[in-house]
């Protein structure tokens, strides 16, 4: 396989994700720093992906300490690993996040489902409740649109690494800003 079709194949990969709940590269761990400058990590799920811009696109609670994160240092990296193809995708790049009252948000609002509009009423993510959530909790869908955001990641480089019984294959692309590719090369595993 050649350099652009090994790149090609990637981004598919992450395209049937963005399309499918059951793709491999459906949940991917999103990693930042904190403000302690330790790296913190968590599953967010793929929901779209534009692969002649490389973008991928997830959403957020704008109350979670990821968002916050994300706006003092836009410098992310996101992994995944699809263990059906042994393919491993590590992405760098920059995010954007798009907060209630945007127009990104609003329109990404306006086409969820309401059970994934519900998971954004409640209390701020990662804090002590005083008693387990009740079935069918809700604080109303005026609330949960306040807390909704939007995460755009503007990918400057992919490592692709293939696993396989006999040479393993591992590649490096490079992206400029408008996501065309500057440089790729294959790398040693």
């Amino acid at each position: 396989m050649d350099l652009r079709s090994f790149e090609a194949a990637a981004w598919a990969r992450l395209m049937e994700a963005a399309a499918g709940p059951h793709a491999g590269f459906r949940y991917v761990t999103l990693c930042t720093v904190d403000a302690a400058q330790r790296p913190q990590a968590r599953i967010v799920v793929l929901r779209e992906c534009d692969d002649e811009r490389r973008m991928l696109t997830f959403h957020t609670d704008v109350r979670s300490p990821k968002w916050q994160e994300m706006a003092a240092n836009p410098q992310v990296t996101v992994l995944g690993y699809c263990h059906e193809r042994r393919l491993q995708l590590r992405l760098a790049g920059q995010v954007h996040c798009y907060a209630a009252g945007s127009e990104i948000a609003r329109n990404t609002w306006r086409a969820l489902p309401p059970h994934t509009r519900q998971t954004y009423n409640g209390g701020p993510p990662g804090e002590v409740r005083a008693t387990a959530p009740l079935a069918g909790e809700s604080t109303g869908p005026e609330t949960g649109e306040s807390r909704f955001g939007v995460v755009i990641l503007q990918a400057s480089s992919l490592d692709a690494y293939q696993l396989q019984r006999n040479d393993n294959q591992r590649a490096l692309f490079r992206y400029a800003a408008d996501g065309v590719l500057q440089a790729s090369a294959w790398i040693n595993p």
